[in-house]
């Protein structure tokens, strides 16, 4: 199988790192989600040898080796929850391409506790307690319009949708060991616009400034992913073209 031309340059995530008023430390694992959702594992290892050589943050400073367990570890994380809204096998595929060029001392393999305390959500603690949590995180991320949303999935045809959310919210999204719960609303922004998903993507827009973040962030956030969209070869398709990759109206924004 021929490999696809490669499209994330040295410049490219240059601009990204550099963006005006994106949060810190966000840089590469936005970037990574986005290349997920894009299908485009194999791009990854060049996002996670850029923050290795230059950092996490805007300015340009080889990370030390805690800073570089802390950033591949928040890689992994932001993958894992973007299977939230993109699927696991996406997130399998991004987790394998990745781990191909992880050094062994800056892995989590099995045996020893993950730094996201998720085995002791399944193993340790209630699952009442668990999903307590992802209500609590649901309502915040969602405020005012949490019954209502929960309640569309709900009367969605089945209601094991809602069931799923939850699992999902509480099980995955709501625990914030690694990412905070404003970071876990970038790899949800992230993981939505490639998709052409804007229902959901408006609410996860809003969702970012609900649990913290300036609508200055927010909108960094959905520029960069844009950014890196379009440099993968995404449009605006136009209203006459029956089918294609790309987004069929104006991306959400807040």
């Amino acid at each position: 199988m021929n490999s696809l031309p490669g499209f994330v340059t040295p410049s490219l995530l240059a601009s990204i790192r550099r963006h005006p008023n994106l949060p810190k430390n966000t840089w590469y694992f936005i970037t990574a989600t986005t290349l997920s959702m894009l299908n485009r594992p194999d791009e990854i290892p060049k996002v996670y040898k850029h923050a290795l050589d230059h950092g996490g943050d805007y300015y340009d400073a080889a990370p030390n080796e805690a800073e570089q367990l802390r950033i591949s570890r928040r890689i992994r994380e932001a993958l894992v929850k973007a299977s939230a809204v993109g699927g696991l096998p996406k997130t399998i595929n991004a987790l394998s391409e990745l781990k191909k060029v992880t050094p062994a001392h800056l892995l989590d393999e099995p045996g020893g506790r993950s730094p996201t305390g998720r085995c002791c959500d399944v193993y340790d603690i209630s699952t009442s307690q668990v999903l307590h949590r992802g209500q609590a995180f649901f309502e915040k991320l969602y405020g005012k319009v949490s019954r209502r949303v929960m309640g569309q999935l709900e009367r969605s045809g089945t209601e094991d949708l809602g069931l799923v959310a939850k699992l999902m919210y509480g099980y995955v999204l709501s625990n914030t060991g690694v990412l905070s719960a404003v970071e876990t609303s970038y790899v949800l922004i992230a993981g939505l616009i490639p998709q052409d998903v804007n229902p959901q993507l408006k609410g996860h827009l809003r969702g970012a400034i609900n649990g913290g973040a300036t609508v200055d962030e927010v909108r960094a956030v959905r520029s960069v992913v844009m950014e890196i969209c379009e440099a993968s070869g995404m449009k605006m398709l136009e209203e006459i073209v029956p089918a294609g990759w790309g987004w069929r109206g104006e991306v959400a924004t807040v």
